[in-house]
């Protein structure tokens, strides 16, 4: 009775155990154990615009689930400062719009390759008093010439941003080399020149996105819109030899893929009733 009994308990000790390793151990169809990924870290150097957009609460998350061998840490920056990350190694991948200045980089070997991923434009808002009399006209360098000679405050981000050197392109445009009491150089982001701009009544460059997202929050409105020298191009380009060079083509085929530009097709619209950006992904 004594044996039976010893051997019946020993029986029910070996399921349990059993039991136990199978709910600790997660198997593939083959029968093989599945290893918990452990995420490597992958450096997203990126646009203050970007970041300000909100476009990257959903992007980010979305690139983590495909592929969770990755987890991003996004550095926002102007887009010159992104471009010196990338060439000192600091960022693995950047996402930028400079165009122009991307291509070097390309050139000079300091990126792989660059890739178009999505656009939208610039515009200059300004207060609703409009001084300087710009509301409607869709000629960017015009209304800047009108801006410098009404007195008005200009709220430049003066930071090597994308926006920044578009704006600098627009002044030239102009015959103008901005400078005076009028014009405030803020050293900032997207989203904190607008802030300093709605505080001040000045007028400023923006790209419609980040304007869009902080729209609520800001007594600035849009007052130039339309000028094709305000288009806005965003490119994607690894880093070469990059810390995480899989991650970096990994995150560069999947911001071109189909399902990363609907996403972004889609960014927008259930909160302005318009996308805040285009995508344009070869």
């Amino acid at each position: 009775m004594w044996r039976i009994l010893a051997v019946a308990l020993s029986m029910s000790l070996v399921f349990s155990l059993a039991a136990c390793t199978s709910e600790d151990t997660a198997e593939e169809p083959g029968g093989q154990a599945q290893e918990p990924v452990e995420p490597t870290r992958l450096v997203l150097a990126s646009t203050t615009s970007t970041q300000d957009s909100g476009l990257f609460d959903v992007l980010i998350p979305a690139f983590e689930e495909a592929y969770p061998e990755y987890s991003v840490e996004v550095v926002a920056v102007g887009t010159g400062e992104a471009l010196e990350l990338g060439r000192n190694k600091d960022a693995d991948v950047l996402l930028v719009h400079a165009k122009a200045s991307e291509e070097e980089m390309v050139a000079e070997g300091y990126a792989t390759e660059r890739r178009d991923v999505m656009y939208n434009d610039f515009i200059i808002v300004g207060p609703a008093a409009d001084p300087a009399g710009v509301g409607g006209t869709s000629d960017a360098a015009a209304a800047l010439t009108a801006i410098s000679g009404s007195g008005a405050e200009f709220a430049s981000r003066g930071d090597d941003s994308g926006t920044h050197k578009k704006e600098l392109q627009l002044w030239e445009a102009a015959g103008i080399e901005p400078s005076g009491d009028w014009y405030l150089s803020v050293g900032q982001g997207m989203g904190d020149t607008l802030k300093l701009a709605s505080e001040k009544g000045a007028y400023t460059l923006t790209d419609r996105a980040t304007y869009l997202n902080l729209r609520d929050t800001l007594q600035l409105e849009i007052l130039v819109e339309g000028d094709s020298a305000l288009f806005n191009q965003y490119g994607v380009l690894p880093v070469t030899d990059a810390t995480n060079s899989d991650g970096a083509e990994a995150f560069t085929d999947w911001v071109t893929s189909a399902d990363a530009q609907a996403i972004i097709e889609e960014y927008g619209i259930d909160t302005f009733g318009q996308p805040l950006f285009v995508p344009n992904a070869q």
